[in-house]
């Protein structure tokens, strides 16, 4: 059993930013940190004050974390960029609604006071004697305190407050990880109890003293359980100031999920339920769990059932059997096929999400280098008249002004010149793309070819297919490539502009011409010729597709927890290996080619990245590795942490600082072998498309979804069924099960009797291990 605690971060977008910049406008981008540490950090959306990120981030945490923070600033090229705002959002805030949070949240202006980061080790005593009595303070060291000097470090001192009396430990300069060792001993004076409260600070020669942080303890705590071991550090209490919407707000979407993950075994009931329906041979099956989880769902939380789903049945090796359920369902309630997958049914949103767990690497493939030609090119690109830049010529070229065939004429060439790349490796790459992601569109071929198969339906079946890959897949890719990890930054205007010309002719591509000509957009026909050719050759590339040989279970093995031989991360860093003479110049790092599997890092770049390498005979290196940014260093320190968790020999702790001038640079420790002065962060990771698949955990997020439904699933098919089983009675239950038959009805029912059965079981084993856990707790509470 496993308790687990993950967060789903999307910062949607920003409204009424200041402007930073002499052009009137910002440059902003958004960083989210948990507690002290750094996890995410969005594009930057150049030349907007109201920008739109749409990003989302799925932070694996620890269980006591304290608060999620969002700190928009605006990206300066020349100095430091420029702090808008932030915005706080404490734990219990977060979890007060399982729903999450969904609004717009004003910024509040960023307090340096409040700022403070790290901890501190105390060990208190209460001793009493003849003189009355007495608190004894041991400050022994604190770490990852933050830097308020312009050298990026601090000058730590603290100050101990009981009562009336305060006394200060000494000064230790230029280090956030200070070993102070000192007892500081205060008398009780006259008075009521008081609390103990030691404060840290950053002495500064000139001008006052920067705070750093604080912990209190009130009385009974001193008295009962004396303080004895590490103690976040906390900022002054004070209310939080609005700034009433003039630093903006931010749009985002915060959901905590906290749960326990029973043993495997109490899971096969349900699991056994949910791979029994979609082994069913009926074409239209209505009283499956899946067919009452689907009626029980909408919205977002249809879309998380779809992504747990699709891992579950994918982990089972029973992705194809599961989708060609979904899709017989689909069929047997459409009778247009112009709306066919149309909708966000369970259907649609668990192929899209199966074509992201199986089709991620398939897609850099094919897309990934015309991307990065569009990025690193920059060409202006518009075909709509209304938009046309015409004196855009003038300004580079120092001519006239450009007529607005010219400039189309211009736009069309090198449209075409990305395009027809994009084609060619689209129409080439059949033997690329992932068999499981073949089989599966070579089912839904073959279902909606037998559904619809009259000759005026004849490209139905070519439809469903590519308003998948094209239009669920390719061209939202093209679109925002940030979102696909095609890229590592939002595209600019211009870019962007260009890449949505591409998504809408790759749109039209999936479309099979079906629309072309029609609505508003007349200005693209100069592509249409092009269009109407590469229709052909995908069709073509889509019979190709789905003439594969195999079974359905052909899904490859489920991804273990990061199987030992398979590289889980690689790329380019710069290295430079611990040298005995101290720090080295940059110049000193070299640029390596990386491979992190679950055994080994083999020859990889990051502000103060750290990694302890080992030789042959046992001994402990240090080497240095440097990322290109934030984002890429939390990906890198993420892999490590997954690869590194079922490591029995992982350090406890770490220097992040160097040894030079015979002393640690972070602690200013004397002895190179001494004990890391910082923990080694194992908890926090980043959710990813390879992570590995986790049935235990997806199971138990399923069940989640049926609780939250619990009440309904009884009201709707078992309630008053026994009390009146008239046909009118039968006809009234459900609206959704409307013109089904009797017996429908009635396996509708045991489906729904079955399926609460197995939530009252999990019910119970989530009760009994919650008794043994508190058993477990109870004789250390009985102690006096």
């Amino acid at each position: 059993m496993a308790k687990i605690s993950s967060l789903n971060v999307r910062v949607v977008e920003g409204r009424a930013l200041p402007a930073k910049d002499v052009s009137g406008s910002s440059d902003p981008y958004c960083i989210v940190k948990v507690d002290d540490e750094v996890v995410a950090r969005t594009a930057t959306v150049w030349r907007s004050l109201s920008p739109f990120w749409g990003e989302e981030y799925t932070v694996h945490l620890p269980l006591d974390f304290h608060h999620l923070a969002f700190y928009v600033l605006d990206e300066d090229t020349v100095g430091h960029d420029d702090i808008i705002g932030k915005i706080s959002l404490s734990r219990e805030a977060i979890a007060a609604d399982p729903r999450g949070i969904d609004s717009w949240i004003n910024l509040s202006p960023v307090d340096p006071d409040a700022e403070v980061q790290g901890e501190i080790y105390l060990a208190v005593q209460m001793l009493e004697d003849m003189r009355g009595r007495c608190l004894r303070c041991h400050v022994l060291k604190a770490r990852d305190l933050a830097p308020r000097d312009i050298s990026g470090t601090s000058d730590p001192f603290a100050r101990v407050f009981w009562g009336s009396q305060s006394l200060e430990t000494s000064t230790i300069k230029k280090t956030r990880f200070p070993h102070w060792d000192e007892v500081l001993e205060l008398r009780e004076m006259p008075g009521g109890p008081s609390p103990l409260r030691v404060e840290l600070w950053d002495w500064d020669m000139v001008g006052k003293n920067d705070f750093l942080g604080m912990v209190e303890f009130p009385p009974k705590v001193l008295q009962q359980n004396p303080p004895n071991g590490w103690f976040r550090l906390l900022p002054f209490p004070r209310a939080e100031e609005d700034s009433g919407g003039s630093l903006g707000a931010l749009r985002l979407k915060v959901r905590l999920l906290e749960d326990r993950v029973l043993p495997s075994r109490c899971y096969r009931p349900l699991l056994e339920l949910l791979m029994e329906s979609v082994l069913q041979p009926a074409e239209e099956d209505v009283s499956s769990p899946l067919a009452v989880l689907e009626e029980l769902t909408s919205g977002d939380c249809r879309q998380d059932l779809a992504t747990k789903l699709a891992k579950l049945f994918l982990g089972q090796g029973l992705a194809g059997p599961f989708l060609d359920y979904l899709t017989r369902r689909e069929l047997a309630r459409t009778t247009d096929p112009n709306t066919l997958f149309r909708s966000n049914s369970l259907a649609s949103k668990s192929m899209e999400q199966f074509m992201k767990l199986v089709g991620m690497p398939y897609l850099h493939e094919v897309l990934k280098p015309v991307i990065s030609r569009v990025f690193e090119e920059k060409k202006y690109i518009e075909l709509d008249p209304s938009k046309m830049d015409l004196g855009r010529t003038k300004r580079l070229s120092f001519k006239g002004s450009a007529s607005e065939e010219h400039v189309r004429e211009a736009s069309l060439g090198l449209l075409m010149g990305y395009l027809g790349p994009i084609v060619d490796a689209i129409v080439g790459s059949v033997g690329r793309c992932p068999p499981a992601m073949r089989l599966a569109f070579k089912q839904l071929y073959r279902r909606v070819e037998e559904r619809f198969p009259r000759d005026e339906h004849k490209d139905v079946k070519y439809l469903a297919i590519s308003g998948f890959l094209f239009l669920r897949f390719f061209a939202p890719a093209i679109l925002t490539p940030k979102l696909f990890d095609l890229r590592d930054q939002h595209a600019d205007p211009q870019t962007g502009r260009s890449l949505l010309l591409l998504a809408k002719a790759v749109q039209s591509i999936g479309n099979l011409g079906q629309q072309l000509g029609q609505g508003k957009e007349l200005w693209m026909a100069p592509l249409h010729p092009f269009l109407l050719q590469s229709i052909l050759r995908v069709r073509d590339f889509l019979d190709q597709l789905v003439d594969v040989d195999g079974e359905e279970e052909a899904e490859g093995p489920a991804r273990a927890l990061v199987p030992p031989s398979v590289t889980v991360r690689e790329g380019y860093l710069l290295k430079r290996k611990e040298e005995p003479g101290g720090l080295a110049t940059r110049f000193a790092f070299k640029k390596r080619y990386f491979w992190l599997s679950g055994e080994t890092l083999s020859y990889a770049k990051s502000p103060e990245c750290q990694v302890v390498t080992q030789d042959g005979t046992g001994t402990l290196h240090t080497t240095y590795l440097q990322c290109r940014n934030v984002n890429d260093l939390n990906q890198w320190l993420s892999a490590l942490r997954k690869a590194s968790a079922p490591n029995p020999d992982k350090l406890a702790t770490c220097h992040p600082g160097a040894f030079r001038g015979a002393r640690w640079t972070c602690c200013l420790q004397a002895e190179l072998s001494a004990a890391g002065c910082s923990h080694t962060h194992s908890a926090v990771t980043l959710g990813d498309w390879s992570d590995p698949l986790d049935p235990d955990a997806e199971t138990q997020m399923v069940y989640r979804q049926l609780l939250l439904g619990r009440d309904q699933l009884r009201m709707k098919f078992l309630e008053d069924f026994n009390a009146d089983s008239s046909p009118e009675a039968d006809r009234e239950d459900s609206g959704a099960m409307e013109g089904a038959c009797p017996d429908a009805l009635a396996g509708q029912r045991e489906a729904a009797a079955r399926l609460l059965e197995v939530l009252e079981d999990l019910d119970g084993a989530h009760e009994e291990f919650q008794r043994q856990e508190q058993g477990k707790a109870a004789p250390g509470l009985r102690r006096p």
